[in-house]
């Protein structure tokens, strides 16, 4: 395996994860529902990942200012724009994957 030191492998991880940000905002078709049967994660998640990073810098970000850095927009706005109201099977799969959450 390719020796990668730390600065070069920080570097990578922020663009990859900044190509996964971009990703999901070109799939607003995926809802987060479907995210979390297939994967256990959703956009939501992921901006809670990144506020709870930002925090552990000392950063303070809310959770709405997070969603916005994710979604690219606020998450209001996102919601009514591509969010369809989960079918009875999604919300089962999701029970099923999920229990307690």
């Amino acid at each position: 395996m390719t020796e990668i030191d730390e600065k070069t492998r920080t570097e990578l991880e922020a663009a990859a994860f900044r190509r996964l940000v971009e990703h999901l905002r070109g799939r607003s078709d995926v809802q987060n529902i479907d995210m979390m049967n297939l994967a256990g994660f959703c956009r939501n998640c992921l901006s809670r990942w990144y506020r709870e990073a930002a925090e552990g810098q000392g950063i303070a970000l809310t959770d709405p200012e997070a969603r916005e850095i994710i979604y690219g927009m606020p998450y209001k706005e996102w919601q009514a724009k591509y969010q369809r109201e989960a079918t009875a099977d999604q919300k089962a799969a999701f029970a099923k994957a999920n229990p307690g959450h």
